[in-house]
Parts: structure tokens; C-alpha cells; sequence
């Protein structure tokens, strides 16, 4: 089974890229299961139904999350539907939508740090719960903030999962590798949006934000002429559950190319 781990979709741009180069990347690395975290989809904040679809209909698969899944208030609804749409599955019961689905033989698992991040669940414990019924391999994908958080995961779940593969920050890791018991890692998967950016928003914004130090919102970079997708792609042995290997694919995209 192979598959291909999306990092953040940023906005237009990345919902773009994916449109342009996913049916293509399918067809030339004969994919199985494409995984994308979508939290940062619709102009940068959240996702919204609409823009799920645009995924989906591009070749996504099933659609991660994170802490920005609540920024559209539209999508809640829909976390409890058929959408293949996940958030972090250690927010406290009671929270709308799932945090575990499975998809064609494979279960992707969402979770979410907590280190410089909302203080929600235990993703340790809670993973050690979910995967007491699993099916199959399963594919983790560890939203978090901190490094040390995301390889501490990739440690603790070592052989007892497919992959741990980290996504949140926006920036590739050089990370990618197996750990000792068959566990596909790594610490970001990246991001896909504008490449003469920051993490997919509007250069210029960032600084003023960091100059002034005030909340402002970030818009994302719509006027670049070249975009990126950051990727991993997981080779998995169905019969073991393990990976046989990970290796980055990340691809550009020139707009008017």
C-alpha cells in the first residue's frame, strides 16, 4: 500500500497546487491512499464544505485536522457526517466529529500536541486507546507545535503503528526515516501554498505583525508566481501493518508555466 501524507493546504494556493499535481502524482507513483490536512484551507483559517470538496474531487482521500479546525463555523456540522473529514481525536468527549476513520484498508488516526498549544487530552494516552481496536495499518498524523513533541510520538508508537507523520508548522523536515521497529517518521511534512512566503501568508504582514507585536490576521500569499507541495510518501506492507520505507516527494509549480 502506498501513501501519500499532504502537509497543510494553505488557502487558494494550496488548494491549487493540489488540483494541478495530485492526479498526476497518482497516476506516475500509483498511490492508494492520499491523506491532506486541510486546517488551513479556506483563506488560510479552517476549512469550509466547499473547499473540502475541491480536495477531494483533486484526489484526497481523507482530510486531517488540527487546532484551526473550529475557524469556520459552517464545517462543525459536518465533523459528525460521512464527510472523510477528521479533527484531533484528543479533544475532550463530547466534541463534535471523529478523530479516527478508516479508508480503503487503512486507518489514519489524528492527534495533536499540546506543548505551546491548547491544553486539550493526552494524545499519548489517547492514542494508546484507540488503538486497542484499530484495524489494519494506521497512519498517525501528529498535529503539534513542538519538535520534541512530534519525535517523542513517533518513540512511543513506534511498531505499534504504520507512520507517524508530523504536520502544523508548514516547514519540510529532513527528518524522514524508518525507526527501529518499522514506524515510517517524520517531523513535518511541509506545506502547500506560495513558495515566496511565510508558512503560506503574505511576507510583508508577517513582519508588520512581529514589528508591532499587535493580533493582526495574516493573509495568505495569492500573488506569487510559484507554488509548492510538500509531501511524504509511506510504503506500507498490508500484511505486517509496518512501513518499508518514506521518502519526501515535493514537487513546484510554476503559475503561468
Amino acid at each position: 500500500m502506498r501513501v501519500l501524507f499532504i502537509g497543510d493546504v494553505v488557502g487558494q494556493p494550496g488548494r491549487r497546487v493540489v488540483a494541478a499535481l495530485l492526479p498526476d502524482l497518482r497516476q506516475e507513483i500509483g498511490l492508494d491512499v492520499v491523506i491532506a490536512n486541510g486546517e488551513n484551507v479556506a483563506a488560510g483559517r479552517g476549512l469550509t464544505l466547499r473547499t473540502a470538496k475541491e480536495l477531494v474531487e483533486a484526489g484526497v482521500d481523507v482530510l486531517t485536522s488540527g487546532n484551526h479546525i473550529w475557524d469556520q463555523r459552517e464545517i462543525i456540522e459536518q465533523l459528525d457526517g460521512e464527510a472523510p473529514i477528521l479533527r484531533p481525536a484528543n479533544y475532550p468527549p463530547g466534541t463534535p466529529g471523529k478523530g479516527l476513520l478508516r479508508c480503503k484498508g487503512l486507518t489514519v488516526l489524528n492527534l495533536q500536541g499540546r506543548t505551546f498549544m491548547d491544553a486539550i487530552d493526552c494524545p499519548f494516552r489517547t492514542a494508546d486507546a484507540l488503538l486497542k481496536d484499530a484495524e489494519g495499518p494506521v497512519v498517525v498524523d501528529m498535529h503539534a507545535e513542538a519538535t520534541s513533541e512530534k519525535q517523542a510520538m513517533g518513540w512511543y508508537l513506534d511498531g505499534r503503528v504504520a507512520a507517524v507523520l508530523g504536520s502544523h508548522t508548514h516547514v519540510p523536515t529532513a527528518d524522514a526515516r524508518i525507526l527501529p521497529q518499522r514506524t515510517a517518521y517524520v517531523t513535518d511534512a511541509g506545506m502547500c501554498g506560495a513558495r515566496d512566503s511565510v508558512i503560506g501568508f503574505e511576507v510583508a504582514a508577517v513582519h508588520r505583525r512581529f514589528l508591532s507585536q499587535l493580533p493582526t490576521r495574516l493573509p495568505v500569499e495569492e500573488k506569487a508566481g510559484v507554488l509548492v507541495l510538500n509531501s511524504v510518501l509511506v510504503d506500507l506492507d498490508e500484511a505486517t501493518g509496518r512501513a518499508r520505507s518514506i521518502q519526501r516527494v515535493d514537487r513546484e509549480y510554476e503559475l503561468g508555466g
